[in-house]
């Protein structure tokens, strides 16, 4: 009689099992049609159904984590596929995966160590490029730039790899190389209209002017926004090469929305008499006293300009208050030059 309950006991078991399996089949394979129909809300509840029955499958989790990456959902994705490397840890896809979707989410460090498990299985040509991507984030430059040109050669199309690359030499103020890294990656990718406008700031911190406003103008006609700091960089970079008509319509411009900007009404009024209109330089740092009477600066360049338009009298006695208010100023008086060492 024992060995009958055994027996029946066995076949109860066996059937339980051939059941189980039976429904995960089930399930998964509803799931997969789902997905293949590009209905991943309900493939991820098939796959949710199949997982009941077989909670350790490496295959549905992976293919509930597919599911869910195609709605974004990156830290849940994450969740199956990390239960998914404890069923197999030799998954070349449940690997990659786990690398990806560690930068998703932010996660730079398992990056790392995900992305390095690539290399070691020799799994697609992205893990140098996840690897420098994760060293930027965690502002370790050095490391991130060594990646860098070993993602480059693993795959030179990629326009990301010098980007970050560039990124990285601004970092570490290397400006004139960051700008050929610039350069590259746009080269790869010509859509992306921020990466122009960076390449503008990159070369005015050479500075190189020209390449600057080359750049600038180019985002722009990309439809970069024109906000208020793209407009006044694009403004200080054409006053910098001397077109004045330019730099002073872009500020004007900004101007009309920060009618109180003290730096923005400097740089106007300092055009202003660059071009020898000395009336109209008044007239801004005028401006600038009015919501700063101890602005000594401004107050020593009204001087400046009434001295150059004849009335050394009145320019002096104003120079000789402004130095009063700021005893350093009279270092300029001696040497002639401009507040900024103009």
């Amino acid at each position: 009689m024992k060995n009958l309950n055994i027996i029946l006991m066995l076949g109860l078991i066996s059937n339980i099992t051939y059941s189980q399996t039976d429904s995960t089949d089930f399930y998964f394979q509803k799931g997969m049609a789902e997905k293949e129909a590009r209905r991943f809300r309900e493939a991820e509840k098939n796959f949710a159904k199949a997982a009941q029955f077989s909670p350790g499958s490496a295959k549905v989790l992976v293919e509930w984590g597919q599911s869910l990456i195609e709605q974004k959902r990156y830290s849940e994705a994450r969740t199956k596929f990390t239960t998914a490397y404890q069923s197999d840890n030799k998954n070349p896809e449940v690997i990659e995966n786990l690398a990806t979707l560690s930068v998703n989410t932010r996660q730079w460090n398992d990056a790392i160590t995900y992305a390095k498990k690539m290399q070691e299985a020799k799994i697609g040509n992205s893990a140098n490029y996840i690897i420098a991507k994760s060293y930027y984030e965690l502002q370790n430059y050095g490391e991130c730039l060594k990646y860098c040109e070993l993602a480059f050669k693993e795959d030179p199309k990629r326009a990301e790899t010098p980007y970050i690359a560039g990124r990285s030499l601004v970092e570490m103020s290397n400006y004139k190389k960051a700008a050929g890294c610039f350069e590259q990656a746009i080269e790869r990718d010509s859509t992306k209209a921020n990466w122009m406008y960076e390449a503008g700031l990159v070369y005015y911190a050479i500075p190189d002017d020209k390449k600057a406003i080359y750049w600038f103008e180019r985002a722009g006609a990309k439809g970069y926004t024109r906000s208020n700091d793209y407009m006044e960089n694009l403004a200080n970079a054409y006053l910098n090469i001397k077109n004045y008509e330019k730099g002073l319509s872009l500020m004007q411009e900004v101007l009309q929305r920060k009618p109180q900007d003290q730096e923005l009404l400097y740089n106007i009024a300092d055009a202003y008499y660059q071009t020898g209109k000395y009336d109209d330089a008044i007239s801004y740092w005028d401006k600038i006293l009015a919501i700063d009477k101890q602005n000594a600066s401004s107050l020593y360049m009204i001087g400046l300009s009434y001295q150059k338009k004849g009335e050394k009298e009145k320019g002096q006695q104003l120079c000789d208050r402004a130095i009063e208010m700021d005893p350093s100023l009279k270092k300029l008086k001696e040497e002639k030059k401009m507040p900024g060492g103009i």
